[in-house]
């Protein structure tokens, strides 16, 4: 069980400059993810909402979600961006709330796992959702701290991060031989897309649960592209052979409890049908939230 919070914090980083491959556009996601959640938000009546899935009135009080604004990002300085993103995440962290930081590409994974592991004492591991394993070490065109490489960054340089308790979720089709290979020194738990699709959304947490269980503090973050393409058009890449919008929605509802921060990153408006993929964020950030306060 995750630590007591207080509610979530919506931290905003509106940063494109780690996407070193796929297409850019992610700084405009804060944004169109804040428009899509107040369609959510004004369902709420006297500190209460009703979820129609689970035929059940729950609590939402002013403390539930509150919108804490952009991180300044300097969208020159990837370092700067970073360094910026992990100090908000741990001032969230310690101050007893739950951060969810919306991106962003996916460089964000590593400085918000990284704010949570600089503002508790213990072990951290990471539940990954991601169409891409994250675990590039660095080249020329890519460098050290892009949106391929968080995962990677969290293994060498957090000296509390805990591999063998962290889990990949929906990667799939293909990838270097030797990310198999670091993987498996690691010793990070792979449940592949098509094994999550064959054993289903709450199987599928149940063996998430499983794998995080030894880890003081966990942190859960959530690439769109780990949707299929067909649910999720607006992301930085294009994966055939993910899961549903229904079976993510459910994923972060279950894991919510169980969790110490959230991250949903690669959202990206220009490459959106209609506010598609960044309604489908909301739902995911106002689920996340609700099954937070009512755990």
């Amino acid at each position: 069980m995750a630590r007591p919070s207080t509610g979530c914090d919506v931290i905003g980083v509106p940063f494109d400059g780690g996407a070193t491959l796929g297409w850019p556009g992610a700084r405009y996601a804060p944004d169109r993810v804040r428009s899509a959640l107040s369609w959510m938000l004004m369902r709420v009546e006297s500190d209460e909402v009703y979820s129609i899935d689970e035929d059940r009135i729950l609590a939402f009080d002013a403390d539930t979600l509150v919108d804490t604004g952009d991180v300044q990002v300097v969208r020159h300085d990837l370092m700067e961006t970073i360094d910026r993103t992990s100090a908000r995440v741990a001032t969230s962290v310690s101050a007893g709330r739950t951060p969810i930081v919306v991106g962003g590409e996916d460089s964000l994974l590593f400085p918000s796992v990284r704010g949570l592991h600089d503002a508790v004492t213990g072990s951290v591991a990471l539940i990954h959702f991601d169409a891409h394993l994250d675990i590039m070490d660095e080249n020329e065109t890519q460098g050290r701290f892009s949106h391929s490489s968080g995962v990677r960054r969290c293994i060498d340089q957090l000296d509390r991060f805990h591999a063998e308790n962290s889990i990949q979720i929906g990667v799939r089709n293909f990838n270097y031989p030797s990310s198999k290979r670091t993987l498996d020194t690691a010793g990070i738990t792979e449940l592949n897309a098509r094994t999550f699709l064959d054993i289903g959304a709450e199987a599928a947490v149940e063996r998430i649960k499983d794998a995080t269980r030894g880890a003081d503090n966990v942190f859960l973050s959530f690439d769109i592209d780990v949707i299929d393409p067909a649910h999720a058009p607006g992301a930085g890449a294009h994966e055939p052979g993910g899961m549903t919008s229904r079976q993510a929605i459910d994923c972060v509802r279950m894991l919510a409890p169980h969790v110490d921060g959230f991250a949903v990153t690669e959202v990206n408006p220009m490459m959106d049908h209609k506010d598609m993929t960044s309604t489908l964020a909301a739902y995911l950030v106002f689920n996340f939230a609700v099954a937070k306060r009512n755990a």
